[in-house]
C-alpha cells in the first residue's frame, strides 16, 4: 500500500540554472548549478523558461522537463551540509513543500493553473551528482536514503511562480511510486503498472528500470 498523498501541495521556489559547471564525463559540462528566480516562469515542453538540459538524453528531455524535491526530501542529509540546503542546490527546478515526493505514483496528473504534468521517473543519483556535493559515496548513499524527488512531463504548458499550489488532479491505482521505482520493483509491481499504461506511455528510462537486465545504475567512482 502506499502512502496517502495530500490533495495539494505547495511551490516553495521556482529555480533556473544559474552557471553550466565543467564536470568530468562525455558532455563535459552540467546545468545541475541551479537558483531560485523571482516571479512567474513559463514551463513549456523541454521545461522551464531560461532553464538548460546540457544533457537531454541523461538529464532531461521532454520526460524529465521538470524536476519536483520536496523541503523534506533533503532534511536528512542537512546535518552533513552544515544546516539547510538551498533551494536548487541538488538540481530541482521545484521546490516544494507539503508532500513527500517519492509516495508520488507513477503516471499521477498534477497542475499549476494552467501548467499541467505528469510525474515520470524518479531522479536517479549520478557521477555529475556526486562530484556537484562532493560527499563521499554520494551515489550509493543518495540511492538507500530513498527519497530522490520526481521528474515529471509537460502534458500542457503554463507559468508556475513561487507560492502557487500543486494540485494532485489524477492518480493512477497501480501502487508503484517514485520511491518503490529508486528500490527496484518486483514483478508484481511491473505487471500492475503495464495493465494500466503500454510501455510508450511510460519513460523510456523508466522502462529500462522495469527490466534487470537493462537497469545498470551508476556507481560511485570512490
Amino acid at each position: 500500500m502506499t502512502a496517502a498523498v495530500p490533495a495539494s501541495f505547495t511551490v516553495r521556489t521556482v529555480c533556473v540554472v544559474d552557471q553550466l559547471l565543467e564536470v568530468p564525463g562525455r558532455v563535459g559540462v552540467s546545468a545541475i548549478d541551479k537558483r531560485p528566480v523571482s516571479g512567474p516562469v513559463q514551463v513549456r515542453e523541454y521545461g522551464l523558461h531560461g532553464d538548460v538540459q546540457a544533457d537531454r538524453q541523461h538529464h532531461g528531455g521532454v520526460w524529465k522537463a521538470v524536476y519536483l524535491l520536496s523541503d523534506s526530501d533533503v532534511e536528512q542529509w542537512e546535518p552533513e551540509f552544515g544546516g539547510p540546503i538551498p533551494p536548487g542546490y541538488f538540481g530541482e527546478n521545484l521546490r516544494v513543500s507539503g508532500v513527500d515526493t517519492s509516495e508520488l505514483q507513477i503516471g499521477t496528473v498534477l497542475e499549476v493553473g494552467s501548467l499541467r504534468m505528469e510525474v515520470t521517473t524518479p531522479r536517479i543519483p549520478c557521477r555529475t551528482f556526486a562530484h556537484r556535493v562532493g560527499k563521499p559515496r554520494w551515489v550509493r548513499r543518495f540511492t538507500e536514503g530513498g527519497r530522490p524527488g520526481a521528474y515529471a512531463r509537460v502534458l500542457a504548458p503554463g507559468p508556475v511562480e513561487a507560492g502557487d499550489v500543486i494540485r494532485v488532479v489524477t492518480e493512477p491505482t497501480h501502487g508503484v511510486t517514485i520511491g518503490r521505482v529508486l528500490a527496484g520493483v518486483d514483478d508484481d509491481e511491473v505487471r500492475r503498472l503495464l495493465d494500466e499504461y503500454t510501455l510508450s506511455d511510460l519513460a523510456p528510462s523508466l522502462v529500462r528500470k522495469l527490466d534487470r537486465a537493462t537497469d545498470v545504475r551508476p556507481v560511485d567512482a570512490d
